[in-house]
């Protein structure tokens, strides 16, 4: 794209609303997990539209990988951060995350205005298709975010052991355009809240404030897609009664039928 302007450091950059248009293109019709995510990215950032070449979408991929949270979000995240700055990365997150979202919560308001009759046929088949999924990951994965962080080290340690070749090529610049300053700053607040909230929650007896600590320490915790928050956010939300199992297993279905982000499910869970 020739015609892209471009910021004083001469990247090329595009209005967030073109940003904001692409990948809510994508957030209405990329279904499938995590990984069919990112396949759906490199398709349209990589080989459409040239907004970023396989060296640098490979780094990005590895570095959100690395990262807490939801990797393909974060992966959309970085796209729309290289060619629109903060606003940019604004619009990718809101134009990949709200039509899921928005579907997950008119979920649990009609199931909520049905008066929690989890006996229908159709509920009972979304509650089919979850248990099937969760029977498939039960066996692979521990709802707690140290065994997590222990399957990433043991992988790390593997991989320094058996790669043979430590030529890595040239890395690209993203071309974020985001200042140390700003990165530090976003680095304190995220530890200031991940220690503060749990505080805060303890302190004052308000559910809501108890639903924000408990999501949040549910992101900030997790590595991998959304399949794999699924014990960390069952743990969270029905040991204090907040959701029923039925219900939990019900929405967890749903949002198998629906694009965009898994992390969406937490939409459905806030407004139960």
């Amino acid at each position: 794209m020739t015609d892209e302007p471009t910021n004083a450091d001469g990247r090329a950059t595009l209005p967030a609303g073109t940003i904001l248009g692409v990948f809510l293109r994508l957030g209405l019709t990329s279904f499938g997990d995590p990984v069919a995510h990112l396949d759906y990215f490199r398709e349209e950032f990589v080989a459409r539209r040239k907004w970023l070449d396989e060296r640098a979408y490979a780094d990005l991929v590895a570095l959100c990988q690395f990262l807490p949270g939801p990797a393909s979000s974060q992966v959309g995240i970085g796209v729309g951060l290289s060619k629109g700055g903060l606003i940019g990365a604004v619009a990718a997150w809101i134009g990949f995350t709200l039509p899921s979202a928005l579907a997950m919560a008119l979920f649990g308001l009609g199931v909520v205005a049905m008066g929690d009759s989890l006996d229908g046929g159709w509920l009972h088949g979304l509650k089919v298709v979850a248990v099937a999924v969760v029977a498939t990951l039960v066996v692979l994965i521990s709802p707690t975010p140290i065994a997590q962080v222990d399957v990433i080290v043991a992988g790390g340690l593997a991989g320094l052991l058996l790669a043979s070749d430590s030529s890595d090529g040239e890395h690209v610049d993203l071309g974020a355009g985001v200042s140390r300053a700003w990165a530090l700053a976003a680095l304190a607040v995220f530890f200031a809240l991940l220690v503060g909230l749990p505080l805060a929650a303890q302190l004052v007896p308000d559910q809501s404030l108890a639903l924000v600590d408990s999501f949040y320490r549910s992101g900030s915790l997790v590595f991998g897609g959304g399949h794999v928050v699924l014990p960390l956010l069952q743990s969270e939300v029905m040991p204090p009664g907040w959701v029923g199992n039925d219900a939990f297993m019900a929405g967890y279905g749903a949002a198998q039928a629906v694009p965009g982000p898994l992390f969406t499910f937490a939409a459905y869970l806030v407004v139960r």
